[in-house]
């Protein structure tokens, strides 16, 4: 009996990882559609992307941070984006060290397709759950997150 729940278990751990990295290349495969579109490349569409959804996160750490790219990628990505005048860098006020980057209105017409993109991301995703289901992904999912940066707090304070 133990057996056969500790192969269910890494079943599903298996099957949740899996799914996981299926979701990532989807919503990659729907970046890379608005990145053939614009003439961007992956990196570009995804700082873009980070600027657009996180409003206040808008450093070159942040997006190293919480989008997990390399900084020397980043860098060179933020450069890019520059010179295709899509981006400007502002210093901060309190702390020059300190740079915050600002998408420009020509980026308006790429924020809008990436905002069609996760529009379409969802509904592949949802596809067939109804309103309360979803409510309750968003909950239990909201608790996973919760018990995430918990359990990884705990470990980095070991």
């Amino acid at each position: 009996r133990r057996k056969h729940t500790k192969e269910v278990l890494m079943t599903r751990i298996t099957d949740f990882l899996m799914n996981l990295r299926r979701m990532m290349k989807l919503h990659e495969a729907l970046l890379k559609d608005i990145c053939e579109e614009y003439g961007l490349t992956l990196i570009e569409a995804n700082i873009i992307s980070f600027l657009y959804s996180n409003p206040g996160r808008d450093t070159a750490r942040d997006i190293v941070e919480l989008r997990m790219l390399s900084k020397g990628n980043v860098s060179q990505a933020v450069e890019l984006l520059i010179q295709k005048s899509l981006l400007k860098r502002t210093p901060d006020q309190a702390d020059r060290r300190i740079i915050h980057l600002t998408l420009l209105p020509a980026a308006d017409p790429i924020t809008k397709a990436i905002e069609d993109s996760r529009r379409q991301f969802q509904k592949e995703l949802f596809s067939g759950f109804t309103k309360e289901e979803r409510q309750l992904y968003y909950q239990l999912n909201g608790r996973i997150i919760e018990n995430t940066k918990a359990a990884v707090k705990r470990r980095e304070l070991l």
